[in-house]
């Protein structure tokens, strides 16, 4: 390991704004609220705050934007990325976009509680926007204050981290700051504000464009704007696909509908449910955005969603995530339509969409079962048999796949077992015991039975499945009540569970012995307690 690098005063960070050089800019100039049009942004100033005090950071995102460890623990860290300073390279701006919520057309939204500092060069020459969420009010922020609160900022920072090392596509997170000062936020939205802590969270990705960017300018018909930011979102994030024309901006659809259904078969992987699936909360580059209302699947219920915004209609749980994904898209390719001014090219871009996520899907499953190669004339009942016996009982998903992994199969004859011996190792992913009746312990054993014949078909030895299935079956997952728990030990001013979750987290796949109180199914005092099982888009 190599001794930390010494922080000098003069370190500098490299900017290169180029979102701000190339693209219109609001003409006017602070951050009062208002409408903004035919411009990609407004130039902004983050609000100072009282005492920024660094929580946490994370070291391999420090690590790509050139940060030293010695910079990252300095005093200067906190009020650099808090907002109090403002280096002379940064350009500070909150970008202008709109959006659908909820399936409804908001009209502009944009950045209300996000200022993008710039654009940082790392040591391998990619750019890296740095973006502050809860430093203050900008022309996007309507109502609101656009200050963020310590639990929402501690779930978005954390599990932000989570992701990227379970290998979900992510935006990154650098930094945790509280900011010394108290924000009034109405949790649950039912009359009853309080004061909590107050924080800012250090945002990183090669971009933060959403859908709704695009929308904005064709909801208002300017779409030379438009054509702007769609041909610099080619130059810059996706070159490969050649200088910007017609032929091009189809190529470009048809990429962003397959890295958003490679995102989407990531999220159900693993059990992560966003919550809030608006238009402008899509990133172009097919990158998980926005923590806002998110919880990660206990209980297999595909239905499931943790927003409480969504309690009624539930349109955005956790089994409905592909069918919204695609609307997005359909929203987007209406965005762009003005551009193209072709139905059918489209509309075969959004088949691939759904080609493209059957295609993961298949091939991850595969992987989840530890089996070689997806045999549709196999494979496709036996997935479908596995999602329906997951739903008989309260079936955590995360300890279920990693116990599957653990059955030796093939040492005993099957049919020499009885069914409640099968299912035995199995046990521990059940929540109530009670509901595994002899029918239901006789479905499960039977789905069992046609695994252990699936898995001697396929002539893959235990070892060999356990390793394949343990490399995508996480063992430890952000669950919503140790995010909750790291937040109420953090609002006394102990941040120490944030530290060994982030350190815990960047490990999801190995066993870490000492750490198997984290792999725990969630305890019966976390099922309704605010926090573990219900969220609001309240930050």
């Amino acid at each position: 390991m190599n001794a930390p690098q010494e922080y000098q005063p003069q370190e500098t960070l490299t900017f290169d704004n180029r979102f701000t050089r190339e693209l219109p800019a609001d003409p006017e100039i602070g951050n009062t609220r208002r409408q903004v049009t035919r411009a990609c942004y407004s130039r902004v100033q983050p609000t100072q705050v009282a005492q920024p005090q660094l929580v946490a950071y994370a070291r391999e995102v420090a690590e790509e934007l050139g940060l030293s460890r010695a910079f990252c623990e300095s005093d200067d860290f906190p009020h650099i990325f808090s907002g109090n300073r403002v280096l002379d390279s940064m350009d500070p701006y909150a970008m202008c976009y709109g959006g659908h919520q909820f399936g409804n057309w908001a009209g502009q939204l944009g950045d209300g509680r996000a200022i993008n500092l710039g654009e940082i060069v790392g040591p391998t020459g990619k750019h890296w926007v740095v973006q502050l969420k809860g430093a203050g009010p900008t022309p996007y922020s309507r109502s609101a204050d656009g200050l963020a609160v310590l639990r929402s900022s501690i779930r978005e920072f954390l599990c932000s981290e989570a992701m990227y090392h379970l290998g979900v596509p992510t935006t990154r997170a650098l930094s945790l700051v509280s900011t010394g000062e108290h924000v009034v936020r109405d949790m649950f939205y039912d009359g009853n504000p309080k004061p909590e802590p107050g924080a800012v969270v250090c945002r990183v990705a090669p971009s933060f464009v959403r859908f709704g960017n695009f929308q904005i300018f064709a909801a208002r018909g300017e779409i030379d704007v438009l054509q702007r930011l769609v041909d610099y979102t080619i130059r810059t994030d996706f070159p490969h696909l050649g200088e910007p024309s017609q032929a091009t901006y189809l190529a470009w659809f048809e990429e962003v509908c397959r890295t958003t259904a490679q995102m989407i078969v990531h999220w159900l992987r693993v059990g992560f449910v966003h919550g809030v699936m608006n238009t402008d909360n899509m990133s172009i580059l097919g990158l998980t955005i926005d923590y806002g209302p998110y919880g990660w699947l206990e209980n297999y219920d595909p239905n499931w969603t943790p927003n409480t915004t969504d309690a009624a209609g539930h349109r955005y749980a956790f089994g409905k995530q592909p069918q919204i994904a695609h609307w997005n898209l359909v929203q987007l390719a209406n965005a762009i339509y003005p551009l193209i001014e072709q139905t059918e090219p489209l509309e075969k871009a959004l088949s691939n969409y759904v080609q493209e996520f059957e295609s993961c899907w298949q091939s991850t499953m595969t992987h989840k079962l530890g089996l070689q190669a997806f045999k549709p004339d196999l494979d496709d009942g036996l997935i479908t048999g596995l999602l329906e016996i997951l739903q008989l009982a309260e079936t955590d998903m995360t300890i279920f796949y990693r116990r599957l992994a653990s059955l030796e199969l093939g040492a005993k004859p099957v049919d020499q077992l009885d069914d409640a011996t099968f299912i035995q190792p199995l046990f521990d992913a059940y929540y109530v015991p009670e509901q595994l009746t002899p029918e239901t312990t006789t479905r499960i054993a039977a789905w069992l039975r046609r695994y252990h014949d699936r898995v001697r078909e396929d002539g893959t030895d235990n070892e060999t499945r356990r390793k394949r299935m343990n490399a995508v079956n996480p063992k430890y997952v952000l669950r919503n009540y140790l995010a909750q728990l790291a937040i109420d030990k953090a609002e006394q001013g102990d941040p120490s569970m944030v530290h060994d979750l982030l350190e815990l987290l960047r490990h999801p796949y190995d066993e870490q012995p000492d750490k198997e109180a984290y792999a725990q199914k969630r305890p019966d005092w976390a099922r309704q307690r605010p926090g573990c099982s219900m969220l609001s888009c309240s930050s």
